[in-house]
């Protein structure tokens, strides 16, 4: 018999609808009234006749199990369903579709379903969870009492409350989250897109970039595990653990983030990479989104695009005087190339903005090629490289020579074609900035040689090289000061000369204690190391007898250039970091003189 309390789909065919006549599971008038009453409800013929009491929910399941070859099955005498198989399918898909998860092995997952006749459902999931999908049937009111019974243990909202306890983010701070010129992905599943749209489920991914803007995280990385999804932040370019839901809401978290970004929510097998913009306490801040199939499932990184720290004095970038007035002669030169080198997340980008802004003037034609444009600059024409139709950046440059350019910044120098477009380039009359992946000045020089770009073009055009990295550093308000052995600061080859107020052999240098403004690290926002190598007569010399990195190196410490060590030791002795975080970011200048 039907339970009253629930609305029972069940699908029939008229064919199967006939054989219940012939089997004399119902009369022939029953059939005949069940059709008409359909023809004016549009409920399903299974549903109606269930209703009507011509048959019990049972009998015609035990029916449609035999005439359709799939399993009848009884969750209440099942037993106790394993987590790993409820985790497979997500709460808003399993109610939608009325289906159970209940036996999951390594390359099948087993679901009781309502409706028999639905074949699509298996096929829908078998993307979703990567394995066989396997249909039995059970009646709804089964499936129901399932859904509540593991379900109703971990709602959206519940772990939303959860979240939020753990969390120095208020309800409200994830609710100021407005998300600009949002619209769904047009091929959203609809399982997916509806569990993406519940409200705990937009609440939490709120929560999330609300509180990586308030600890003015750099990047978001969410990660799925075998057994747990992790959340981490990376702040003052280290990542930090943060409160994660239960690896349950993986898949409705990434739906939701894809829609954002105008991503396909359905497709999980290849990498997709998309932008979605917010409005934080009336701040814009444009997000970049990249998501990356992972053996357990999907990996996104969202790196947070703040503009507001692109227009700033340089000298507030951290340069040392001497540093930025080489910088500064570069960029005043008429033409000729400039490099600006370092790892991912050095802050080149940054730097390369900054000094574009101060150059954005109503008589300079400024044009850009990268990828991707991270930062979208009034007055300056950017281009986003898509190499797969051909827009490289070889071809950017080729088209920006004949757009009457002044400066020219190319996001980054792959390949011998591209470089030396760019020298040839500057040799032509232009000002040109680009970005080179080495540890240091110097050895900037022996990648370009690498690269197949002759010296003598080198020599020619190049006017500056700077290598950055960034150092966190310690927090103002927990700031202490401790004493320290000479002779430790001497093995980190910090010459004595530089060692003032030196008391009894011990100097002092200062650390953080940890608080709730640095979220108990001791660190509180970077600053930047630039080793910026001026090419004079000498290097290029030096540069045409192919010179190794090391005699260059030599030679630009003779001319006056900090290294990326000993710009880190200004920092520690001013009291601005730490020993341990100098050690971190930068390498001794073995046998180099200071």
């Amino acid at each position: 018999m039907a339970n009253a309390q629930h609305s029972i789909s069940l699908g029939l065919s008229r064919r199967l609808a006939d054989l219940l006549v012939e089997e004399q599971l119902i009369t022939a008038e029953q059939l005949k009234e069940a059709l008409e009453s359909q023809k004016t409800s549009g409920d399903k013929l299974g549903t109606l006749l269930i209703e009507k009491e011509y048959i019990s929910e049972e009998k015609l399941l035990q029916f449609l199990a035999e005439k359709t070859g799939i399993t009848y099955v009884s969750l209440a005498d099942f037993g106790e369903i394993p987590e790993d198989a409820v985790a497979a399918v997500p709460e808003a898909v399993a109610r939608k579709k009325m289906l159970m998860p209940f036996n999951r092995t390594k390359n099948r997952l087993m679901i009781a379903v309502a409706d028999p006749l639905d074949v699509m459902v298996a096929d829908d999931l078998r993307m979703t969870v990567g394995c066989e999908v396997v249909r039995c049937l059970a009646s709804e009111s089964d499936i129901i009492a399932a859904h509540d019974k593991y379900y109703k243990q971990a709602s959206s909202q519940d772990v939303l409350d959860d979240i939020l306890k753990q969390s120095a983010i208020s309800e409200a701070a994830a609710e100021s989250v407005e998300h600009v010129a949002e619209k769904e992905s047009e091929d959203a599943d609809t399982g997916s897109e509806k569990e993406a749209d519940e409200a705990p489920v937009i609440k939490m991914v709120n929560l999330l970039m609300a509180g990586a803007i308030k600890a003015h995280a750099s990047d978001i990385h969410i990660e799925v595990y075998q057994k747990e999804l992790r959340i981490r932040y990376r702040i003052d370019g280290v990542l930090h653990e943060q409160p994660s839901p239960p690896k349950k809401f993986h898949g409705a978290l990434c739906a939701r983030i894809k829609i954002m970004s105008n991503l396909n929510i359905a497709e999980k097998r290849v990498p997709q990479d998309g932008r979605t913009k917010l409005k934080v306490d009336g701040k814009d801040v444009d997000m970049r989104v990249s998501v990356l199939p992972c053996a357990p499932g999907e990996k996104i990184v969202m790196r947070i695009l703040d503009s507001s720290g692109l227009k700033v004095d340089m000298m507030k970038l951290g340069f040392e005087p001497e540093a930025l007035a080489i910088f500064k002669k570069a960029m005043d030169a008429p033409y000729g190339v400039s490099l600006v080198t370092g790892p991912t997340g050095s802050g080149k980008s940054t730097t390369l903005y900054s000094a574009l802004s101060n150059l954005n003037t109503p008589d300079c034609n400024i044009m850009t090629a990268e990828d991707p444009v991270e930062y979208q600059l009034h007055g300056i024409n950017q281009v986003q490289i898509h190499n797969q139709v051909g827009l490289t950046f070889a071809a950017a440059l080729r088209s920006f020579l004949r757009q009457d350019p002044d400066i020219i910044m190319v996001g980054e120098i792959r390949d011998q074609e591209t470089a030396t477009i760019a020298i040839n380039a500057a040799l032509t009359g232009h000002l040109v900035f680009s970005t080179l992946h080495t540890n240091d000045t110097s050895q900037t020089i022996t990648r370009l040689g690498m690269m197949g770009v002759e010296p003598f073009l080198v020599s020619a055009a190049m006017l500056m090289i700077e290598a950055q990295r960034l150092l966190r550093g310690i927090c103002p308000k927990c700031k202490e000061p401790y004493e320290v052995d000479k002779d430790m600061l001497l093995k980190h080859g910090i010459p004595e000369s530089q060692l003032k107020d030196v008391v009894k052999g011990k100097v002092t240098l200062y650390k953080g204690k940890g608080c709730e403004n640095c979220a108990n690290t001791g660190f509180r926002g970077r600053q930047g190391l630039y080793e910026v190598m001026d090419v004079t007569d000498a290097l290029r010399q030096m540069i045409l007898d192919r010179a190794s990195a090391r005699q260059i190196k030599e030679q630009s410490i003779k001319q006056g250039m900090l290294t990326l060590r000993m710009c880190a030791i200004r920092k520690l002795l001013s009291g601005a970091t730490t020993v341990e975080e100098m050690n971190r970011v930068t390498a001794s200048d073995v046998d180099i003189g200071s």
